[in-house]
């Protein structure tokens, strides 16, 4: 697990990580976080607030996945178009069957390789094969799962794939907020932080009771300050 050290950082370890916490969890930006925490008295600008998020943020996330255990058997796969510094990329995103986001990826092509790309790291990080892989029409997974010997748990259909395809809305409100993303590099380094955080903290609410949202809530919040204590 990440090492975690609040070390030379005038400001208290617990607004830090409030800050952290309110940029990832809501649709919010570093000078939205900065008038929340003025509200309450505190002082801090939003370049501030940027630095800890790119800092903790990172470490945080991280910390989250080492603790999180293995994803459900069932992936569905996802790309989408983004523009990013006026240059046409694509958004890949796997999910699995549960709505947890297993992996984002930010790259320049929709071809053969960049799926194999996607695949590649997503069984290196989960550590297991999946029983089905549920994607779009696109032509370029099936060619990749076929080199890769998935072939025969991969699927495609009308509307098999909505759950991935749903996963992309918190993202395309993020990216409106943030006026875009500046470049491949950042856009990589937000998603790949701002995927375990939303994991976190996800409830699906319209589909759980009251009472068990709210020990749901207790949970994620419990675990948070667990991951987000220092070494």
């Amino acid at each position: 697990m990440e090492n975690i050290s609040y070390r030379r950082h005038r400001f208290h370890p617990d607004i830090i990580k409030r800050a952290v916490w309110l940029y990832f969890r809501f649709t919010m930006s570093y000078r939205d976080v900065e008038e929340l925490l003025a509200e309450r008295g505190i002082d801090v600008s939003y370049e501030t607030v940027r630095r800890w998020a790119q800092k903790f943020g990172r470490q945080y996330g991280r910390s989250i996945c080492a603790r999180r255990g293995p994803a459900f058997d069932i992936w569905h796969l996802d790309e989408v178009f983004v523009n990013i510094g006026g240059q046409q990329m694509y958004l890949w995103r796997a999910v699995d069957g549960e709505g947890e986001v297993l992996d984002v990826l930010v790259q320049k092509r929709r071809n053969k390789r960049a799926a194999s790309r996607l695949m590649r790291k997503l069984l290196k990080k989960q550590g297991i094969r999946p029983t089905r892989i549920v994607t779009d029409k696109l032509k370029s997974y099936g060619a990749a799962f076929q080199d890769m010997g998935l072939g025969g748990i991969h699927e495609t259909g009308h509307r098999l794939n909505n759950r991935a395809e749903s996963s992309h809305v918190p993202i395309r409100r993020r990216e409106r907020k943030m006026q875009r993303f500046k470049s491949q590099a950042s856009a990589q380094k937000f998603l790949s932080t701002y995927g375990p955080i939303y994991n976190l903290f996800n409830t699906q609410r319209h589909l759980i009771s009251r009472s068990t949202l709210r020990t749901l809530r207790n949970n994620a919040m419990a675990e948070w300050q667990i991951v987000t204590a220092a070494a």
